[in-house]
């Protein structure tokens, strides 16, 4: 973790807290690392679930990054507009979204939209309104190698589910998704051996799918976690997502990747209820709090336990009080950035540590307006 002061913003007196700040040299350095790792930017497949922001989109494809993977049809609509070319929906689409995943084609047509499915009846579904439509839809099987959340086991479900793809008139096969989430070993080769074996019936598969005449042109896999050990692959495209912004959490979790946190939150001292005890204004409502304390790393003053969370406030428990008066602001990187940035609406950039612009998280809604 990085000691420096890079995060301070010069005149923060008037902002209003709690704030989420960006800041836009940082995540220029991280994309440059991205492409590095990756080798080349067609390896890429950067997932945009972390920001949900059409300027971080930009910035990726100032670098010549056009393939991005989402988790929503905003997220989708929102790389729509920004003209991204290859739009992977890594969330198969029931319900209304089916018909909102044709709207998109339908809106946005020079980009080619595909998503993920794990089971017969829904590539029947598919294919038949992809049929009434007169359009051509590309799917990729997706795969459950170890995660067990979604996906189809690599067996000959697997390959019967693929089959009804390749033979279907109105379907085009993209290949295989493979997201290994449950994959987080802090030790990099305890990552790596666990990481390949659960990617080895990946491999069996796809030389299955191949001896039986099926193409698969391509497979996706992974996310930030095993970003550096898929790059390795040949013939896959890597998905991470939370390397752009990065956080505490993986920076402590993974020290062996070298990516900038580029997120930091900003907050203020609201009360000091009792002796050595602090609140500051970061809630559930703007804070994650989904894991267990600590959920963020305080930048400034002396370090703290943090003992509780509400709607609107954090407390902790200081050795010294008198560190903190109130009113102050702080600093502080959360421990998951990724659901931390849907509880903002916008973010506000920092350049050369003065405040710039503020950029929309347009796509933190399930709806933007399709």
């Amino acid at each position: 973790m990085e000691h420096n002061e890079w995060y301070r913003v010069a005149n923060p007196k008037d902002m209003v807290t709690p704030a989420l700040l960006v800041y836009p040299d940082r995540i220029v350095q991280n994309i440059k690392s991205m492409i590095a790792i990756a080798g080349d930017v067609t390896n890429l497949r950067p997932h945009i679930k972390t920001h949900k922001t059409a300027e971080i989109v930009q910035l990726q494809q100032r670098f010549g990054i056009q393939k991005f993977k989402c988790a929503t049809i905003a997220e989708a609509e929102l790389l729509g507009r920004c003209s991204a070319m290859d739009i992977l929906l890594a969330m198969q689409p029931v319900g209304p979204n089916i018909d909102r995943f044709f709207r998109l084609m339908a809106e946005f047509p020079k980009s080619n939209f595909s998503t993920i499915v794990d089971n017969q009846m829904l590539i029947g579904e598919i294919a038949a309104m992809a049929q009434e439509k007169d359009k051509r839809v590309t799917l990729w099987l997706d795969i459950n190698n170890g995660m067990n959340r979604t996906g189809v086991v690599p067996n000959a479900q697997a390959v019967d589910c693929y089959r009804k793809i390749c033979e279907d008139p109105n379907l085009i096969a993209g290949g295989l998704h493979v997201y290994d989430g449950h994959i987080h070993n802090k030790d990099l080769l305890e990552r790596e051996k666990k990481c390949n074996a659960d990617f080895n019936a990946v491999l069996d598969l796809k030389k299955a799918l191949e001896k039986l005449g099926f193409i698969v042109p391509s497979v996706v896999v992974g996310g930030s976690p095993t970003f550096p050990i898929h790059a390795r692959r040949k013939g896959v495209e890597t998905s991470p997502g939370t390397t752009l912004l990065w956080d505490a959490g993986y920076a402590h979790n993974y020290p062996d990747m070298d990516f900038l946190t580029a997120a930091v939150l900003v907050t203020r001292v609201v009360s000091k209820p009792n002796k050595n005890l602090v609140c500051f204004d970061l809630g559930h409502k703007h804070l994650a709090s989904e894991m267990n304390f600590p959920r963020l790393l305080l930048l400034d003053g002396e370090d703290c336990t943090q003992i509780g969370q509400s709607e609107e406030h954090l407390v902790v428990k200081c050795k010294n009080d008198k560190t903190y008066i109130v009113g102050d602001l702080a600093y502080a990187l959360p421990m998951h950035i990724c659901p931390t940035v849907a509880k903002y609406n916008e973010v506000l950039t920092v350049v050369d540590g003065s405040l710039g612009d503020t950029w929309k998280v347009a796509a933190r809604n399930l709806k933007i307006n399709i």
